[in-house]
């Protein structure tokens, strides 16, 4: 016992899992602890009730998922083949484009997509195709379908991104064998490629499913209008209206279904070993030969990257301008953008920038995100250090299940977990809800799994030697990471601060439960706008905030490729 207590590395392993356990176990733990004997839990599932709370939700929220994820995962997959196994031209340029749509939130896509295509069925302005004269059946304006097509517009990049690195890991000689003895090229696509890649595409499915069921923003947007409910959006109405432990027990009922599906894609691909195809030997590298259908799947590539990258923002622009959507490029005025409030003209709402509360919303949106980005990654990188430098037994292996864990969890029923733990005072400490620093803390949970990952990155670029030598000069644990963790590795954590802080400002899930008319943030802002029909207004609040994303990626980006380039 004496000798485990000596251990190096015991005391901060000790103070990591603490601070984990506050941010990621404790919430959970009492939405638990709030919802057990509830008559909640009965109200939910079997009364007369069940159906519009449950039932329905969780039928559109499968729907949804499943759909997604077979969508992305075709998608995703195909654009993965052209760029890493063909010869198809201008590779570089649509593997680029094929990564950028997660990076515009979900709820930019759901706007532009009702600039185009919204009728008038529930009041408010129509979209642009109707405004030309064309009918506009409700299916596509609202509800499931479009949902669906927004959904995987956005998600298709995970699927892309996991698909494309396992593609580009196949032995080439697996198909150039395949060519030799005069298989065709759908032959080896279907009887080679695809099974050997089985692994990435469950992988890429499960992922995008997880992202869609949790997706508060797009089904909220374009299928409330219409009461179309999924269960995050049922989780948002119910703690919105006051009836928390209803809402409490949607928000576990929605994480058993994301780790349910989770669990069962890490089941099947660990049944799918067999097809392994990294060897200890060298593989070469063979692009398939498209022929004549180069440039037209050419074109096909870039007409899925531009419509879910490009259109979008130029959609939101315009609308942003327009007085009608069902006018979009006509009358255009900055009246959205710094025009007064004038009773004859947008209900006499102001341009975003002579509302008080936008400038309150960017000082807070940016102050979380900074404030987050420092956090996530300080935690993450200690976290790093506690489950690779020391090993210790079950303490490292906890703390690594920990930092991972938010993965599972859908945003907006971490939100629910924060209002339960610290909405109420603890002891002497005063209740946080309403304020920045809860939105800070459940942001900081929410974000752990990608700081985690870039502090293992850092950790790994720096020999354990160095580290060892420092501790025997009398070196103490925080003077190692400020003299040399942090001076060896700060290109790569700030990259890893810049994206952090992207992914911030963007989420909606998890702070449109926790904001506060005097803590308001960008993304809510622009979701109020459109949830009030002010849609030009939540268009030139959505542009501000890819303006803001885009700088930061660029950023990040820059710094990455000057860390990778050789000095």
């Amino acid at each position: 016992m004496m000798d485990f207590l000596r251990r190096p590395g015991l005391v901060p392993t000790l103070g990591v899992l603490a601070v984990l356990a506050a941010l990621v176990l404790a919430p959970l733990l009492t939405i638990m602890g709030q919802t057990l004997g509830s008559a909640a839990w009965g109200d939910v599932l079997a009364s007369r009730l069940a159906p519009n709370l449950f039932w329905r939700p969780l039928a559109n929220t499968m729907l949804v998922g499943s759909a997604v994820a077979l969508g992305c995962v075709l998608i995703g997959g195909f654009l993965a083949w052209l760029v890493t196994m063909t010869d198809l031209p201008l590779r570089r340029v649509i593997g680029f484009m094929a990564t950028l749509p997660f990076m515009i939130p979900s709820f930019a896509t759901a706007l532009a997509w009702g600039t185009l295509f919204r009728n008038d069925r529930t009041g408010g302005g129509a979209g642009l195709l109707q405004g030309l004269g064309l009918h506009i059946p409700d299916w596509l304006a609202w509800g499931i379908v479009p949902t669906v097509i927004v959904l995987i517009a956005h998600y298709y990049a995970l699927a892309f991104t996991v698909i494309a690195a396992a593609l580009g890991s196949v032995n080439g000689d697996l198909v150039q064998a395949a060519a030799m003895t005069g298989a065709s090229r759908r032959r080896i696509l279907f009887g080679i490629v695809l099974p050997v890649v089985t692994p990435a595409l469950l992988a890429g499915g499960s992922l995008a499913f997880a992202g869609a069921v949790s997706n508060f923003a797009t089904p909220a947007l374009l299928g409330l209008p219409v009461r179309m409910q999924t269960l995050s959006t049922r989780l948002f109405g119910m703690i919105e209206i006051g009836q928390t432990e209803r809402g409490y027990v949607l928000a576990i009922l929605l994480i058993a279904v994301s780790a349910l599906f989770l669990g069962i894609g890490n089941r099947l691909l660990a049944g799918r070993r067999s097809f392994a195809t990294i060897t200890g030997k060298g593989g070469r590298g063979t692009r398939m030969a498209l022929g004549r259908a180069k440039w037209p799947l050419c074109a096909v590539a870039l007409a899925l990257c531009l419509v879910t990258t490009i259109l979008p923002i130029l959609l939101l622009l315009a609308a942003s301008l327009a007085p009608q959507s069902s006018a979009l490029f006509s009358g255009w005025t900055l009246h959205f953008w710094t025009g007064a409030a004038d009773p004859a003209f947008a209900r006499g709402q102001p341009g975003i920038f002579q509302n008080p509360q936008l400038l309150t919303a960017i000082w807070v949106t940016l102050g979380v995100g900074a404030a987050v980005a420092v956090a996530a990654n300080a935690v993450g990188l200690l976290t790093a250090i506690a489950t690779t430098r020391w090993r210790i037994p079950f303490l490292s292996e906890t703390a690594n299940q920990l930092g991972f864990l938010p993965m599972l969890l859908p945003g907006i029923a971490f939100g629910a977990a924060y209002i339960a733990l610290y909405g109420a005072p603890i002891g002497p400490f005063p209740a946080l809800y309403g304020t920045p620093l809860l939105l800070g803390l459940a942001l900081t949970a929410a974000t752990l799994p990608y700081a985690v990952q870039t502090g293992r990155a850092t950790i790994a670029q720096i020999s354990g030697e160095i580290d060892e030598a420092a501790r025997m000069t009398g070196a103490g644990f925080f003077r190692r990471i400020g003299a040399i963790t942090l001076p060896l590795a700060s290109r790569g954590l700030i990259a890893g601060l810049l994206l952090t802080f992207v992914s911030v400002i963007g989420d909606l899930a998890i702070v449109v439960l926790l904001y506060a008319p005097q803590t308001p943030v960008l993304s809510v802002l622009s979701y109020r706008y459109a949830s009030d029909g002010f849609h030009q207004f939540a268009n030139a609040v959505t542009l501000l905030i890819l303006a803001i994303s885009v700088i930061a990626t660029l950023a990040a980006n820059m710094l990455r490729g000057r860390k990778e380039s050789p000095e």
